[in-house]
Parts: C-alpha cells; structure tokens; sequence
C-alpha cells in the first residue's frame, strides 16, 4: 500500500460508498460502474491499492511493463509456484516464456500424440465423450464437462498425457483456492505439496514440449512455467465455457441465431473467467489522474475494462452481434497477454457446439462468483427435450 493519501479526486467517495471485498466478490460490475464514474483508476481502501476500471487505462497500466512490474514479493501465484514468465518481466520475462509459445499458436495447435492429431479434431472427440452423459437426465456441467473438458485439452498440447487428469485437476483446485487466499498462502502447505506433486510429474512425462523448454530453462524453471500454463489453461478455460454455457442457457432465443464463435466472444466480454490482473507500481507516477506511488498495488479489472460504456454500447447486455466482438481485454494485453488464448477459444467454441440442447434447471444458481475468478458455483442442466 502507498505511504501516500490518494487525492479526492481519485479516491473513491465517501466512506458508505466505499466497495467492500464481498461486494467485488459478489457483484463487481455494480460496483465498477460506481467507480469509473468517478475517473477510470480508483482508490480502493478495501483492496489497499489502486483499481482500474476504464478500458483505455486498463490498456495503458497492462503495455507499461516498465512503470507496472508483476516482479513483486507480494504477488500471490509466484509465493506458491516460484519465479516464472508470470511473475517476472523483460527480459527474464520472455525467456521463460519463449519456450512455451509455438505450441499455442493456431497453425501449430495440435495434440503430442503418435499421430499429432490437430487440436480441433482431438478436442472435439474428449467433448462429444464428455457431452454423452448429458443426454441422460439432470448433470451438473461445471464439474462433468467444461472441467475435465480443459484438463484433457491442455494435457494433450503439451504431452502430458501421462498425467492422470482427476488428479491434475485436484492439484490445481488445491493451489487455486490458496491463490485466492492470499493472507494464508504462505502457510498453505497443501497447496505447496500439490505444486511439487506436478511439478514431478511434468519433469518425468517424458513430453516434447518440456524436452524443448529444458533446453533454455533449469527443471525448477520449466515445472514453474508449466504450472503457471496449466493454471490459466485449466482454471480460466474451465470458467470460460461455464460462463459462456451460462448466457446461452439465460438467453436461449439470441443463443439460436448466433454463431457460436461470436456467443462465445460475447460471453468472454461480459463476464471474463479472470476478471482481474494484478500490478505494482515501480515508480510515482500520474495515471489518468491518478496520483500512483511507487510500491503501490494496481488491480486491473478486466471485468470493469469490458464494461466500459465509453467503448461498448449498452454494455451490461448480453449480444453476440456486436461489430467489434473481440476488442474485449478477457485475455489482457501487453507482454503478459494469455499466450493460450487461441487454444481457450477453440475449447468453448467447441463445446457449445457439441454439447447437446440442454435447459438449466428452474432452480439453478448460475450466478458467477470470485475476486478473481469468477464463474457459476454450479450448472445444473438436462436435456432440453426431458
């Protein structure tokens, strides 16, 4: 936190006024509209730091790796997996994050298998697998499809095929939930045993990518990375397409004339899977008026960015056919931009569409949830003809 009173005029408001974590928790874009109101970065009391919330500053504090670092001690992820391409900046910064670039773009998509089978076609065959047992009554989507969808879809990029998915995913539920816990990370040794569990596991699979990346990186290095890889590709993947699955069940009768590219785009818009990123100021520095002190912490709210009335019409509605379906920020931008972006749209774009016609249940919460990440605590759904 800044040794610094932010200005008033960069505060945000009075004491009643003042967000509470549970109110972000809960229902940040309330909350981000009250605040961009009053300038596009605030000060938060309930965060210690400052929270950004127009589109055009988001963008500017996200490109600005030299005044905005990730390189802090106080950054959560890194406190649990160690230094890697998230947490680190520049040059160290594109080193450990070279290795793991190709396999992501969209020419190279593919699965590491005997037959290098293109990711589009592997996809879709775990989807319709995962998809069947929704034909047969009532299924609780997170947790059967749009999970083990994003384990066993980033497992097969990278060749870690090897890895038993359930387990993968109760590693990362275990090291997630400390992430989002960050006064008790440090004390968290279930989710440090979890870490080193697959970082074993990743350094013994036997991939080609890992093979490729420990030219350039020490074991230690790639198991980070890998990690960090995993984390964004399983638990934003998996928010992802509950999300987007949420919109389109809310909204049958737009979902039906709607490609499911562009409902997919949409959903990502209107309720990002991260819907914040954090920063540190490296230096005193006026921000779209707002007077930032170095060391002070800096939440980008990805959520707040794609809600900024400034840039998009009506933007707490749901619509697919927007003219410019992919200038949201779900994915961030600058050096740390998602280098699986590619990959998490091939993933929900798929599943919508294999996934058979299903309603939600009446009395379905699908409410997203999470500071950070956020989507439903359950989809509960049957087929739309039971």
């Amino acid at each position: 936190m800044s040794s610094r009173t932010p200005s008033s005029s960069c505060s945000s408001g009075s004491s009643r006024d003042l967000p509470t974590l549970d109110q972000l928790e809960r229902d940040p874009h309330t909350v981000n509209h009250r605040l961009r109101a009053q300038g596009p970065i605030t000060w938060v009391e309930a965060l210690g730091g400052w929270y950004v919330t127009g589109r055009d500053a988001a963008i500017a504090v996200l490109r600005d790796d030299e005044t905005f670092t990730v390189d802090d001690p106080r950054f959560s992820t890194a406190r649990i997996i160690g230094r890697s391409m998230l947490s680190l900046d520049g040059a160290e910064h594109r080193r450990h994050r070279r290795p793991f670039v190709q396999p992501f773009q969209p020419d190279a998509l593919r699965f590491e298998t005997a037959d290098a089978a293109p990711a589009d076609e592997a996809i879709a065959d775990i989807a319709r697998r995962l998809a069947e047992p929704l034909r047969n009554g009532r299924r609780e989507l997170r947790a059967s499809y749009a999970g083990p969808l994003a384990v066993e879809s980033v497992l097969g990029v990278l060749g870690l095929t090897s890895l038993d998915p359930v387990e993968v995913r109760g590693w990362y539920t275990t090291i997630v939930a400390a992430v989002q816990s960050a006064d008790t990370i440090d004390s968290d040794t279930e989710a440090h045993d979890a870490y080193l569990a697959l970082g074993r596991a990743v350094l013994e699979s036997g991939s080609h990518v890992v093979g490729v990346a420990l030219d350039s990186l020490r074991p230690e290095e790639v198991a980070s990375n890998v990690a960090v890889v995993l984390f964004g590709a399983i638990e934003t993947v998996e928010g992802t397409i509950a999300n987007a699955f949420a919109h389109v069940l809310r909204h049958p009768e737009i979902a039906e004339s709607a490609a499911a590219a562009a409902l997919v785009e949409e959903s990502m818009r209107l309720e990002p899977a991260a819907t914040v990123v954090h920063r540190y100021a490296r230096a005193d520095i006026d921000c779209f008026g707002a007077p930032i002190g170095a060391g002070d912490f800096v939440s980008v709210s990805l959520a707040g960015a794609n809600r900024d009335p400034e840039y998009f019409d009506d933007p707490d509605s749901f619509d697919p056919f927007r003219a410019t379906p992919r200038h949201h920020l779900a994915f961030a931008t600058g050096p740390h931009a998602c280098l699986g972006s590619h990959l998490a749209r091939l993933e929900a774009r798929i599943a919508l569409e294999v996934a058979p016609s299903l309603r939600l249940e009446p009395d379905a919460d699908v409410e997203p949830r999470g500071l950070i990440f956020r989507k439903p605590p359950a989809l509960w759904v049957r087929p739309s003809a039971d």
